[in-house]
């Protein structure tokens, strides 16, 4: 009934299941196909698009790095909070989750000062209804 002296359970990291090799490819050919998409489109808001489906892509395949920075170019040219919001929100927590594990205490700082920016973002969205 009273569980004072029970020991609390700590939850397991359930660990990334790997792509098959055909969701690889797959992924790799839709990365490539996007990559040029956006060498020829000129309209911002396309180019927001097809960035945010860029860093989708890239986050499937494990690429962080690459993922970041292309969610990141899509926030920029057009703010949202879509799916590529919420993947950038969980890359920069794991990025930020790795650090302390490290002990990187400017890591930490950073990832939580992009968090920060992430919640302005929806803040700034929220107010204006868009």
């Amino acid at each position: 009934m009273f569980s004072f002296f029970k020991k609390e359970k700590k939850p397991t990291e359930t660990p990334a299941v790997p792509l098959t090799a055909e969701e690889s490819q797959e992924a790799e050919a839709l990365i490539a196909n996007l990559e040029s998409q956006l060498q020829a489109e000129t309209d911002i808001d396309e180019q927001a698009k097809l960035y945010e489906a860029l860093g989708l892509a890239q986050a499937k395949l494990f690429r962080t790095e690459e993922a970041i920075d292309a969610l990141e170019k899509s926030l920029q040219a057009k703010k949202s909070i879509g799916d590529g919001y919420k993947k950038l929100m969980s890359l920069y927590n794991a990025q930020r989750a790795a650090a302390a594990r490290n002990g990187d205490d400017a890591k930490i700082d950073y990832y939580m000062d992009k968090m920060e920016e992430m919640r302005q973002i929806a803040k700034q969205l929220t107010i204006s209804g868009n």
